[in-house]
């Protein structure tokens, strides 16, 4: 006999599978613009017009900017000047000096701007020096660069050395202060020694994975990403092509960068993966050419960096990159909860438990 509560169980499982071809067609891209959107390596060229409009239509809700770091006083004026632009675009920007700024500017149409430098050499050997910038609103930096500097070595050079006494220290002061430690150009063993010393989760905002793209510096190991993730870090895939392509001769494409964050989903998991391109938000094509990009690189990298020009995947060097990134991966088989986690989510929960 069937009961009334059987025939609405029965309506109830019709009813669904009614509405699922609707919920499986719906466009992916537009689902995009409902989410919040976090690219961790994301700097400005001549900041304008063109890169606010970039930044709307990009739907970025924040950025991790990267700043001139010389020396201290680069970095002060660094700081400085970008305080006043906050100041001066208070609809566009917001300056992010804690967790909760992100949200902010999601629900305003702003993007919220996290002040980083790519390396600790503006620190100067004083650890006082990490108070200062903080002050000024830093909340993100890198223990090094490619090379050796004070804190430890970088990925290309020569020795493996990890963390100075003095890098030590740098991390220590970094985790009490809230500023988020960054090692994506740090040497294996600093890489390692930068998460097994830090009290807080870790990220490598803008790397890619060795696993995909074998042998080159920049790229990072299955052990170190799990390493990251085990400690509550994220892992931030790059965006530049020649970057993540599988050779030095092989092709880049958006579906390369869909395998290289796939992997790193493998092997970290969903909730310790992001996004980042380490480019403007209106991408490298519009300003760059053969002279101005790759001519001066080949004097500051070794070749083990393999530049090739162009840099771009065409796919990723446009305002709709993450949006032509969402279809793969939801052509891919991705959920929607995991999709938004990668493009900002993730990040968000990092800057919680990190910067505050």
């Amino acid at each position: 006999m069937t009961t009334r509560r059987d025939t609405l169980k029965l309506m109830a499982a019709a009813a669904a599978a009614t509405a699922a071809p609707t919920i499986a067609s719906a466009d992916p891209r537009k689902k995009y613009d409902d989410w919040l959107i976090i690219d961790a390596l994301c700097f400005g060229r001549d900041w304008g017009d063109s890169v606010f409009e970039a930044l709307k239509a990009a739907n970025y809700s924040g950025i991790i900017e990267s700043l001139p770091r010389r020396n201290l006083q680069t970095a002060i004026d660094a700081l400085v000047e970008w305080r006043t632009r906050v100041d001066e675009n208070p609809d566009t920007l917001l300056l992010a000096l804690e967790a909760d700024d992100f949200r902010k500017a999601r629900k305003s149409g702003r993007t919220a701007v996290m002040m980083n430098f790519q390396d600790t050499i503006m620190l100067e050997g004083e650890i006082e020096n990490v108070d200062a910038l903080h002050a000024l609103g830093m909340r993100c930096f890198q223990l090094t660069y490619n090379f050796r500097n004070l804190v430890g070595d970088g990925c290309l050079e020569r020795t493996n050395a990890g963390l100075s006494d003095f890098g030590l220290e740098v991390v220590e002061r970094a985790n009490k202060l809230g500023v988020l430690i960054d090692l994506s150009h740090c040497g294996p063993q600093t890489t390692f020694d930068g998460i097994e010393f830090s009290k807080k989760p870790v990220a490598m905002t803008h790397t890619m994975c060795d696993s995909v793209r074998s042998g080159h510096p920049r790229a990072k190991t299955d052990e170190q990403i799990r390493a990251c993730a085990e400690k509550g870090g994220v892992v931030g895939m790059i965006a530049l092509g020649y970057f993540i392509g599988p050779d030095p001769g092989g092709e880049s494409t958006i579906e390369t960068y869909a395998d290289h964050i796939d992997h790193a989903v493998s092997i970290a998991g969903i909730e310790h993966v992001g996004i980042s391109t380490d480019f403007p938000p209106q991408g490298i094509s519009p300003w760059a050419t053969y002279e101005n990009w790759y001519e001066p690189r080949t004097v500051v990298f070794k070749p083990s960096y393999e530049l090739r020009w162009p840099p771009w995947i065409p796919e990723l060097d446009t305002t709709d990159r993450y949006r032509n990134l969402v279809e793969v991966l939801d052509k891919r088989g991705w959920k929607d909860k995991d999709m938004e986690r990668l493009l900002g989510l993730n990040w968000l929960r990092l800057f919680e438990e990190t910067i505050g």
